[in-house]
């Protein structure tokens, strides 16, 4: 549910209170959206991961600000993105490894607050080991991913049972 605030607007010479919904666009262009805000898509591959749309449309050309949700224990296989993409960790400890191997072990442990570049075309994964993970990803769209392994499913586990 999207929390209201009020805007004073003098429209001639009266004052005029109408609503703004946070997570819409301002008068000026503004766009605020609080955590209860986000809206989560669980993917429907089973892994458990959940993507948000923040800003813009990774499937057209401009802008675009994504979150990814990995549950604990689930990692991406090895893939790469035709842009650059800016990594920002939100929540938990991610992990992220570069390479066509699927290595988890080999992973780099990056705590929130913590910034990774995936150059356009370079190979990596990433994911959550113990705790669940909350990333936000900027680029310029359209966006796609491609799979180094598309016989295998898009997500592996992180940690060996």
């Amino acid at each position: 549910m999207f929390l209201a605030a009020a805007i004073c607007v003098v429209f001639s010479g009266f004052l005029v209170m109408r609503p703004l919904l946070f997570g819409q666009k301002d008068a000026q262009g503004f766009v605020r959206i609080t955590p209860e805000q986000v809206k989560w898509v669980t993917d429907t591959d089973g892994s458990g991961v959940q993507r948000a749309t923040i800003d813009g449309d990774p499937s057209k050309p401009g802008t675009y600000v994504i979150r990814v949700k990995f549950p604990p224990g689930m990692m991406s296989r090895p893939h790469y993105h035709r842009e650059d993409r800016h990594v920002v960790v939100l929540q938990g400890t991610w992990w992220s490894g570069t390479g066509d191997e699927f290595a988890p072990d080999k992973t780099i442990p990056m705590k929130p607050g913590s910034y990774m570049k995936h150059p356009a075309g370079a190979r990596h994964f990433d994911g959550a080991k113990d705790e669940e993970v909350i990333v936000q990803i900027t680029g310029n769209g359209p966006t796609d991913t491609v799979r180094l392994h598309p016989e295998l499913s898009n997500y592996g586990p992180s940690t060996k049972k």
